[in-house]
């Protein structure tokens, strides 16, 4: 795998977990009313990272659309335009499912996997 994608500082993540979270859950953890332990999460393609401590994802920061929400589009597009913040990406070229992938491993590298999304 890339070194490209290896945080500067080391980071000791705990083990995966696949808790389910259904979307109610999510859209709660939106940095503005913090319900799952004072977590901000976002989660492409159904896994759900902790972004709690990231400040570019509370209220004011520059990826604080993505919190709470699916932002597989918005990250595969590399826009933060609120409409693009959803969870539809299966439709997107090659070129951007190539971009979600490498936000995947960004993400996996950096914050802690505390479940997967369930539909209701």
């Amino acid at each position: 795998m890339s070194a490209k994608y290896e945080p500067k500082t080391p980071i000791t993540l705990a083990p995966p977990r696949d808790d389910p979270i259904t979307l109610e859950e999510l859209r709660s953890a939106d940095g503005m009313s913090l319900n799952r332990g004072g977590q901000v999460l976002t989660h492409p393609q159904g896994i759900v990272f902790d972004v709690t401590g990231n400040k570019a994802y509370v209220p004011g920061g520059s990826y604080h659309v993505f919190a709470g929400k699916d932002a597989s589009r918005g990250l595969a597009k590399s826009s933060v335009k609120p409409e693009d913040a959803t969870a539809e990406w299966e439709d997107l070229g090659e070129d951007e499912k190539k971009v979600l992938d490498d936000w995947f491993t960004f993400f996996s590298k950096r914050y802690n996997i505390v479940g997967k999304v369930v539909k209701a």
